[in-house]
């Protein structure tokens, strides 16, 4: 309701109902009527409140910019989430580097033994050089597969 959000905006300016009275020119009566929901603030108070809180009028009148679930104020999420179409982009590449790099190597150790016998001797790690070039194309493909997959 409009009421609980005057008064989570209020709370989160750090303002007493005196202090946010005196901002936009009306009573502390008057702002305790609103965030008690017995009144309702005309349209010049509502764009005076929300240029107090720093918001527009729809994140101060609009129901669903509200988190109800936890409380929270609104935040703007859309410039801090990737789109789902990019995310689904890079997840069809990552697979598909990932394949090509699979069949690569795998052409590379039929065509060419010893450039394979070089690259695992070459290696420090315990694995041979091959095993951890396609323990990346796999972990590729299994990354763009996630991207792919994922849900919001």
């Amino acid at each position: 309701m409009l009421s609980e959000r005057i008064y989570k905006f209020r709370r989160k300016s750090g303002f007493s109902q005196e202090q946010l009275a005196e901002k936009i020119g009306v009573s502390r009566q008057a702002i305790s009527k609103w965030e008690s929901g017995t009144s309702t603030p005309e349209l010049e108070k509502l764009l005076a409140l929300s240029e107090c809180f720093h918001i527009t009028l729809d994140e101060l009148v609009k129901e669903e910019t509200v988190n109800q679930s936890t409380n929270e104020m609104p935040q703007k999420i859309e410039g801090t989430k990737v789109p789902k179409d990019i995310e689904l982009k890079v997840g069809i590449s990552l697979c598909l580097v990932g394949a090509i790099c699979l069949i690569l190597s795998g052409i590379m150790m039929v065509v060419s033994p010893n450039a394979t016998e070089q690259l695992n001797a070459a290696s420090m790690i315990t694995l041979n050089g091959s095993g951890v070039i396609l323990i990346l194309c796999i972990l590729s493909m299994v990354i763009g597969l996630v991207l792919i997959l994922r849900k919001k």
